[in-house]
């Protein structure tokens, strides 16, 4: 929509608060103006006469800060190891977003913009992978990423070998290099639990071939001081703010 029947929505937002035309660009940029009931977010949009235009009780000019995201990503998307596996931006729509949440954080188009991915995942994994607008936090988990505790739950199938639970605990290489120590215990008969730093891809399934199991199926639910929690499978959430890698 385009012609002489439409006016840019900047400007009409300008007239109605009233503010500068600056100062209405940044209220549509922020999510704070619906036309026709429906937000929009391009400073450049236009509008026409007849169409209703609404302005959020709670607009302001504050400035829109970034935000990390948490998804609990099923098995058979892709998180940065390799190149099979679906997109997992498909999964990051106001649908998937947890509702328990939604008022909490306003969902913006632009929260999915300059995203990084902290902490690859396998793509045959599920469970919690973090993305972030945040510096600060891709700092931590990026660049510091082998300072930061991981843990997953894996399930496995086979006998394992004599004293390979010590094994797993310390005292294994992969890829020509000695693993650190690290925390692994049975939750039950066939799952095993891994608290470690500094985890590669392929390296858990290693492991477990190291001691004679075989990864049936395994999922990381906590990274940092960060618990996935009841995020369901698919969905995902913001980081609150009282929360810290």
């Amino acid at each position: 929509m385009n012609d002489d029947s439409t006016i840019r929505l900047a400007k009409r937002v300008a007239e109605m608060i009233p503010c500068s035309r600056g100062e209405a660009e940044q209220y549509i940029a922020g999510g704070w103006i619906s036309i026709d009931g429906a937000v929009v977010e391009e400073p450049g949009a236009r509008v026409a006469d007849e169409q209703d235009v609404t302005i959020h009780p709670d607009a302001t000019l504050a400035e829109i800060l970034p935000v990390t995201i948490l998804l609990h990503k099923p098995a058979g998307v892709n998180a940065g190891v390799g190149s099979t596996g679906s997109d997992p931006m498909a999964l990051l729509t106001a649908d998937t977003l947890l509702q328990a949440e939604y008022g909490k954080q306003r969902f913006l188009r632009r929260h999915l913009h300059k995203l990084t991915l902290c902490g690859p995942l396998e793509t045959t994994a599920s469970g919690l992978v973090v993305y972030t607008q945040d510096f600060r936090i891709a700092r931590k988990l990026v660049d510091e990423g082998n300072r930061v505790e991981q843990e997953y739950i894996v399930e496995v199938s086979g006998d394992i070998r004599e004293g390979g639970l010590a094994h797993l605990n310390h005292g294994l290489t992969f890829n020509g290099k000695e693993i650190p120590p690290m925390k692994v215990s049975w939750q039950n008969e066939t799952r095993l639990r891994f608290a470690l730093k500094g985890v590669k891809p392929g390296q858990i399934a290693h492991m477990c071939r190291m001691v004679n199991l075989t990864v049936v199926s395994m999922k990381r639910i906590r990274i940092g001081r960060v618990p996935m929690a009841g995020l369901p499978v698919g969905q995902w959430r913001y980081l609150l703010d009282h929360e810290k890698f």
